[in-house]
């Protein structure tokens, strides 16, 4: 069956407050029954506060109201986020007094309350899930849509598997799309070669590697599989392939699999709030452009049909070209807005489908339009005169 994924649209059909995004995800809420679900319940609001200058997060009036449909609804809750993101989130408009309850820092201050599990996953063998998390009772997943640059988009999965572990787990995470090789040295001897090969990427993707200036390290973030440097490479040296970039979103839903195995399946909840889409992560620690149209909230019990509709959504509009920083290339042949941003092998789809074969949800959906309105039809107006 279906899973219900709830979407108010951003458009407005009335100059009227009732028409606007903080009053929709009122209702977003009403139909998620959050009022029958989190009575006495510890509530965790995992939300990215983002950093420094970033104004795009979620805005305070939205978690407000999250925060207060769960006051109201008897519950306990707090806001988290990673040790650093909290410590700065006042310069940002994060404060208890504006989100109207505690804002705590996931694994501690100083990294140091989580709960190790063990699962083999290429170079991770053990995950520090964050404390705050862990001892919760309820989760409700608040996650700002943007693209990323490890894996083409970031909404709930994202937000849950690096934001809710400890920070050598995070950096674990990265570094699984490493554990592939992809530089083989015995086939290029010649330094004229390898520094012909750097200087090959408009994106300084590829510089020596600190231990070895006869291995070469790919900064995958930063790479957009265009092939440049492959051109330049001797044969067999160097791999631009769809192994490395996969790892990074099978290692994302694994994590988020050990997160969500800690709370009963009917005290989940995932919100995406699809607005102000930046190319990339609000970790960045500033605010783009957007590079895409308002969407609007998208909100479900199932994590994977949440991800699922609002990919697809988003999949029906055009990147805003005007607005894409100088630094980037777009590849209109690469499939979704977001491969086409940042490369065909960043599927942002991917972590969807890991989030389906670990029966964490389903990628069929019933998507629910809480409006139950249509834009009206201009038929018949008188067109305006300049008086």
């Amino acid at each position: 069956m279906p899973s219900k994924v709830y979407f108010a649209t951003a458009k407005q059909h009335k100059l009227d407050a009732n028409e606007t995004l903080p009053i929709k995800l009122d209702k977003i809420l009403q139909e998620l029954k959050i009022d029958k679900r989190v009575k006495n319940e510890s509530v965790c609001i995992k939300m990215h506060l983002g950093g420094n200058v970033g104004y795009s997060t979620i805005h305070p009036v939205f978690v407000r109201r999250v925060v207060q449909a769960v006051k109201d609804a008897g519950g306990r809750p707090f806001v988290t986020d990673t040790p650093g993101a909290v410590l700065t989130a006042h310069t940002r408009g994060y404060s208890q007094e504006t989100l109207g309850c505690p804002i705590v820092s996931i694994s501690g201050p100083d990294e140091s309350f989580f709960y190790t599990l063990k699962k083999k996953y290429k170079n991770i063998s053990e995950w520090k899930m964050s404390g705050a998390i862990h001892d919760a009772t309820f989760l409700i997943d608040l996650a700002h849509v943007k693209g990323h640059p490890t894996c083409g988009f970031g909404g709930c999965f994202k937000n849950l598997a690096l934001g809710g572990y400890a920070w050598p787990t995070r950096a674990q995470l990265h570094d699984t799309m490493h554990y592939d090789k992809y530089w083989f040295k015995e086939k290029c001897k010649d330094d004229a070669a390898r520094k012909k090969i750097m200087d090959s990427c408009p994106w300084e993707c590829i510089v020596r590697d600190k231990n070895d200036p006869k291995e070469l390290h790919l900064h995958f973030d930063e790479c957009n599989q265009c092939g440049r440097c492959l051109q330049v490479a001797p044969k067999g040296a160097l791999k631009i392939a769809p192994v490395n970039f996969r790892s990074f979103q099978e290692a994302c839903g694994i994590a988020v699999s050990l997160v969500l195995a800690t709370f009963d399946k009917k005290k989940q909840v995932f919100i995406n709030i699809a607005e102000h889409l930046t190319p990339v992560c609000d970790c960045f620690g500033f605010t783009g452009m957007p590079i895409l149209p308002d969407i609007g909230i998208f909100g479900s019990d199932d994590i994977v049909a949440v991800e699922q509709a609002t990919l697809d959504m988003i999949g029906k509009e055009e990147l805003m070209e005007a607005n894409i920083p100088g630094i980037m290339e777009i590849q209109k042949d690469a499939g979704h807005p977001f491969q086409q941003l940042h490369g065909p092998y960043k599927n942002p789809y991917i972590v969807v489908e890991e989030g389906e074969k670990r029966g964490l949800g389903s990628r069929k959906y019933q998507l629910i339009d809480i409006s139950k309105k249509t834009l009206p039809k201009t038929k018949g107006h008188i067109s305006a005169k300049h008086m």
